[in-house]
């Protein structure tokens, strides 16, 4: 399991105990290339018998909420007849009573589960599913950003020996220029900086330059240097397009620059682009 993943995982538990003020959380990710989940983060619990617990899909409550890609909800596991019960000795173990099971859902396919738990037989409510449903909701986009990171990355990456490094470096280009109009829409303020952290990887600067670009002007001359007009970079960007020239003119003060194509080869050479 990829380690920013289960980070994902364990913050968007701790963030539905918080909301919802459950007593216990806890959840995992679909092992690859298995139909099951495997809980790998707990928070809450008495014991160590939910840790590692693989959960097939379609068994138990997490099963049945990975089969059905919703969520599912009872009020007395041990009890219920609405599940399987391979699962009950953990669950019972823990003094578990209702639980609710929240698939994570990316691109329609499933990629985890997160659970919440009483140890008592009263009902969830609405309230505190809509609070896990929007934890999920979370983790999705997160892994969503993870997925683009890593697909433009691989992408990114020069071939043995390539035989035009001219294109491999347009490819390289292209995926830093994706990944800075990517992170501002990012919520998480830790994901964002590890997502310009990656964009950092891909720039070549022979040294730390001496010019300091504030990151909208960054992220403005990198959609221009991509070739991007005025008014399509503020549509990426979510700006007006007097605004991207108002960025534009204040990154070209600081380069000493006094066109876009001066600007963008002085801040390729200050390596603050790739």
């Amino acid at each position: 399991m990829d380690a920013a993943e289960t980070v994902e995982i364990r913050s968007a538990l701790v963030r539905l105990r918080r909301s919802t003020g459950l007593p216990v959380a806890f959840g995992g990710l679909v092992e690859p290339g298995r139909p099951r989940i495997r809980i790998s983060e707990l928070t809450g619990t008495a014991t160590d018998s939910l840790r590692r617990l693989a959960v097939t899909a379609g068994n138990g409550l997490g099963g049945k909420a990975v089969a059905l890609a919703r969520p599912c909800a009872v009020t007395d596991y041990s009890a219920s007849r609405q599940i399987t019960h391979e699962y009950d000795a953990a669950v019972a173990m823990e003094g578990l009573c209702s639980v609710m099971a929240v698939p994570v859902v990316v691109r329609r396919r499933v990629r985890g589960v997160l659970y919440g738990a009483l140890r008592t037989a009263q009902p969830l409510g609405d309230r505190t599913l809509t609070a896990a449903v929007e934890a999920a909701r979370d983790v999705e986009q997160a892994l969503v950003v993870h997925d683009e990171v890593r697909g433009l990355l691989e992408a990114a990456r020069p071939q043995p020996a390539p035989p035009d490094r001219s294109a491999v470096w347009e490819q390289v280009r292209e995926a830093h220029a994706t990944l800075r109009a990517l992170a501002p829409r990012i919520g998480d303020p830790t994901l964002r900086a590890e997502l310009l952290d990656a964009c950092g990887l891909l720039t070549e600067g022979p040294a730390p330059s001496t010019v300091q670009l504030a990151p909208r002007e960054l992220d403005v001359l990198t959609l221009v240097a991509a070739g991007a007009t005025n008014a399509a970079t503020g549509e990426r960007l979510g700006l007006r397009a007097e605004t991207v020239k108002g960025y534009l003119r204040s990154a070209m003060r600081k380069l000493g620059t006094h066109t876009r194509g001066e600007t963008v080869a002085a801040a390729r050479r200050a390596g603050l682009l790739p």
